[in-house]
């Protein structure tokens, strides 16, 4: 077990074989269920949450962690962050960010709300489409935030791309700026989600 426990990609593989097991168990000890919209439903919104639990983490921790203890970390030390850290970190975080996205669009079809939910409930009784809207257009923004600002001004300020170092630092501002604005919306992104599964 400790082997399997020492690698990543071994505990990652056998948390994967977990879940089929208990997903297989489910099937069994429940007279089995029909691969229907709902089993994909299901699956995408599984999906779904585990992509945006990634998403959200690695925001938390960039702005919980990260960017608060730069200032506090020796300057021959910071090349470590900046070379090795970040750029692995920010590859998962964009690369969530985007299933989560596609994840929740496919879902939000495949459940029938999409168009509804798209217009925030408009003409269509609000309610749980509105809660389910804004955390979509919530999370839409926050998408584009790390795809089409954060990404491009991180590439400069970790120095992926060459650029004067005025403009480094700048870039690093609005890398950090627009971060904190997503984490700024998360905690609304994910009332209006968890409203719409719940209050409604």
């Amino acid at each position: 077990m400790i082997s399997i426990l020492q690698s990543l990609s071994k505990t990652v593989h056998l948390s994967l074989a977990i879940s089929l097991l208990l997903l297989i168990f489910l099937y069994v000890g429940n007279g089995g269920f029909d691969f229907d919209i709902l089993f994909w439903s299901w699956l995408f919104r599984y999906i779904h949450v585990v992509m945006g639990i990634m998403w959200i983490g690695l925001l938390w921790y960039f702005n919980f962690v990260q960017i608060p203890n730069m200032a506090k970390i020796p300057d021959e030390q910071k090349p470590a962050i900046g070379k090795i850290i970040a750029p692995a970190a920010l590859f998962w975080f964009r690369w969530a960010a985007l299933l989560t996205i596609i994840s929740g669009l496919i879902l939000g079809y495949l459940n029938g709300y999409i168009h509804q939910a798209m217009t925030l409930g408009i003409g269509s009784g609000g309610g749980k489409n509105t809660a389910i809207g804004i955390g979509m257009w919530l999370g839409l923004i926050m998408a584009y935030n790390v795809w089409f600002v954060i990404w491009p001004n991180q590439k400069r300020a970790l120095g992926i791309v060459e650029c004067e170092p005025e403009v480094k630092a700048k870039s690093a501002k609005t890398a950090m700026l627009f971060s904190r604005t997503n984490t700024l919306l998360s905690l609304p992104m994910l009332l209006t989600m968890v409203a719409a599964q719940n209050l409604y």
